[in-house]
Order: C-alpha cells, then structure tokens, then sequence
C-alpha cells in the first residue's frame, strides 16, 4: 500500500495553482477537466506520481464556496531551511501567518501559511 494523495476542493482553481506552483513551488502533474461533471481535477506535487504523495486540487464549476469545518487540520510540508522559505513567501506577497520558531511544547522548528481557499499550510524544518 501507499499513500496516493490528499483532495482539497477550491474556490478558484486558477488562483490555487499559482499559490502550491509559485509560492510552494510544487509541479503540476496532471490536470483535466470533466465537463460531464462539471469539475475539474488538478494534480500537484514535489515528484511524480508514482514515487511520491500529491495534493488533489478539485474544481466544482458551479460551486463558489465551501465550509472548511473544523475537523480539518492541515496539510504538512517539511523544508530544509525553514527562515529562508518564509522570506521567499513573504517578497511573494504571501502572508506567514506564524513566523518560523519551536512549537509550543516542543524543540521542532515550524511556521504556517494560509493556502487561498484559508487551508492551513505548516512547514517542517527537516534536516537532511
């Protein structure tokens, strides 16, 4: 078994894909539309698909708002130079909304951003 992927529904698929593909600088793998349905799924990740876990970015063409509930946690990238990554996001004109430093109760270095649809976004520092 393996971990395929996790599917986040959007508001604008457009905006979604600038935010993970220019300010988490993840690839676009595959994206297609299902006019049929009436939506469209956009697959994203740091690899390919067969060797690596994606996010599912799903358009519903006729929905323009959804209840993110409050079951949801976030979605976890680790990074290898937490403060540099921040910076970077922040000269994009994205908002950190909490700085890089240790989690509470613990020594993990960790920061958060809001992905447009206002899902959570914590990065990891991780060292290789």
């Amino acid at each position: 078994m393996r971990f395929l992927h996790t599917m986040l529904r959007v508001n604008n698929l457009e905006e979604s894909l600038n935010f993970y593909c220019d300010i988490l600088e993840m690839k676009l793998i595959k994206r297609r539309d299902y006019p049929e349905g009436e939506f469209t799924l956009a697959f994203l990740g740091y690899g390919q698909e067969l060797d690596s876990t994606l996010i599912e970015l799903t358009h519903n063409w006729k929905t323009t708002n959804y209840v993110l509930g409050d079951a949801y946690g976030h979605i976890a990238i680790g990074v290898n130079d937490i403060y540099t990554i921040c910076n970077t996001i922040k000269q994009k004109g994205w908002n950190v909304t909490r700085e890089p430093g240790p989690m509470k109760h613990g020594s993990t270095i960790i920061a958060f951003i809001l992905d447009p649809n206002g899902y959570p976004i914590e990065l990891i520092q991780v060292n290789n």
